[in-house]
């Protein structure tokens, strides 16, 4: 693996290989979302919103871990693109309630099937338990850093 590009004393480096890697998948990732017309962090949100029950900009926020001014900001571009819609909360008017159009569920299921099939391309060098592998621990360290 050395060579100009990655130098030797830094290819151990587990910091320099994520990095590397989150940085290509990032990439790919970008690629097959671009045609549907969200980024990554859009496709988060709209990932959150179809869990489940109705959740206000801020439970959404906490869910992604970003701020409410970002959070904001994610969903007025959906919004404008007709993704999102927000509503008033029958139960709290202070809350914003944001659910999925029907052209965001069309989108979330199209861009999902992209961002699953770059991935595979992404994870392509790895044998199937290998990826496995790699994906089980990197949840492992994540949920164990959530505490």
């Amino acid at each position: 693996m050395a060579n100009d590009q990655y130098p030797a004393p830094l290819e151990s480096r587990l910091g320099y290989l994520l990095k590397h890697a989150q940085a290509g998948l990032a990439r790919a990732s970008a690629e097959a979302l671009a045609p549907h017309g969200v980024d990554g962090h859009e496709l988060a949100v709209l990932v959150v919103l179809s869990a489940g029950e109705p959740l206000s900009q801020v439970e959404a926020a906490g869910r992604l871990g970003v701020d409410r001014t970002t959070m904001v900001s994610l969903i007025d571009g959906l919004e404008d693109h007709g993704l999102v819609e927000r509503r008033r909360s029958p139960q709290d008017r202070r809350k914003n309630i944001v659910e999925l159009t029907p052209e965001g569920q069309d989108c979330l299921r199209q861009a999902e099937k992209a961002r699953r099939a770059a991935e595979r391309r992404f994870l392509a060098p790895l044998d199937d338990e290998t990826a496995a592998s790699l994906v089980r621990a990197l949840r492992t360290l994540v949920l164990t850093e959530r505490g």
